[in-house]
């Protein structure tokens, strides 16, 4: 009960890439030990852009089993399917009637999909920070794991916390952004400048976490380097760069003690030997992976599971709430 509460959720779009996995996911399964962690898979937020109806059911679970298969541990954390938990929506509304038209238009993810996505501008896209709040503020977070493309939206959660209480009471925790300890962002195989991304069109980009052997051995075979053959970590070699970050972060060693040992050793030995490591990493998730996926029944009673106990904190922050702004008990 004295431990802090953490909630972080995944959208289930596109694959959950080996950066998801070493820049994120990792961190959760330490976070479960250390903290009260409600995880999600936040379906509801992939709505903003138009999705295939069965392909998005098939996603959703795929995610969901996805998470269990890298360790998360619903014994250990709350692990659910946000659609299944109503509250979301409930607390969103009345958000929204705390939000300025001014904030939700200044946020830079609003821009950024507004123009990808010009003939589907639609309210959604632009609530979407909001629903985010409130699947933060619902569970009275107190840290939320965040990347550099998430900082403002959860910089509005704080802000629609902070209103909220000032107006009416102390009422929801403001929460903080979590910054793991360590961390390693891992860019594209083919375009080393940029993050590795679960929605990069480009297969040869990324490397999904459930990829077969052969596969993920051909996409470290044919990532970006450069000319100029020598293995060692500094500016202007970024892709061997990535691959330095990704051979350390799925081995356990370090970058320096990585660069010394295939320094002279040729571009071919090092990618080969990176690939192995990698392979070696994430075998166990994609069998536990194929296990989880096969069994549908089971995946859905864990999520029915989850869910349960997270509409049970979230009603309790709706009472709250609506005692708060003058709502009729029910």
């Amino acid at each position: 009960m004295n431990k802090k509460t953490v909630y972080s959720g995944i959208q289930p779009t596109g694959c959950l890439t080996l950066g998801n996995y070493i820049g994120a996911v990792s961190n959760w399964l330490k976070m479960q030990e250390e903290y009260n962690c409600i995880y999600s898979v936040v379906d509801l937020h992939a709505l903003t852009v138009r999705q295939e109806p069965a392909e998005l059911r098939k996603n959703i679970l795929s995610f969901f089993a996805l998470l269990m298969a890298v360790g998360l541990d619903p014994q250990k954390c709350i692990l659910y399917i946000q659609s299944h938990v109503p509250e979301h929506c409930e607390l969103t509304w009345i958000l929204n009637c705390y939000t300025y038209i001014g904030e939700a238009g200044r946020m830079t993810q609003f821009k950024e999909k507004s123009q990808r996505h010009k003939n589907n501008i639609n309210m959604g896209l632009m609530d979407y920070p909001v629903l985010m709040a409130a699947d933060i503020l619902l569970y009275q977070t107190h840290l939320v794991p965040v990347g550099a493309d998430q900082k403002q939206h959860l910089e509005l959660s704080r802000d629609l916390a902070e209103r909220f209480n000032n107006i009416y009471s102390p009422t929801f925790v403001v929460p903080e952004p979590y910054i793991p300890k360590q961390g390693a962002k891992i860019c594209s195989l083919t375009d080393p400048a940029s993050k590795m991304s679960k929605s990069d069109e480009d297969k040869n980009a990324t490397i999904s976490i459930i990829d077969p052997p052969e596969l993920i051995m051909s996409k470290i075979k044919k990532a970006v380097t450069d000319s100029e053959k020598i293995v060692e970590y500094r500016e202007g070699k970024d892709g061997i760069n990535n691959l330095l970050t990704i051979f350390s972060a799925v081995s356990g060693r370090t970058i320096e003690e990585l660069a010394s040992e295939y320094r002279d050793k040729g571009y071919a030995k090092f990618k080969n030997d990176v690939g192995e490591a990698v392979v070696e990493c994430l075998c166990p998730i994609r069998q536990r992976y194929q296990e989880l996926i096969a069994d549908k029944n089971y995946l859905l009673s864990v999520a029915r599971e989850g869910a349960e106990k997270a509409s049970r904190i979230a009603r309790k922050t709706l009472r709250k709430v609506h005692r708060k702004i003058g709502l009729v008990e029910r």
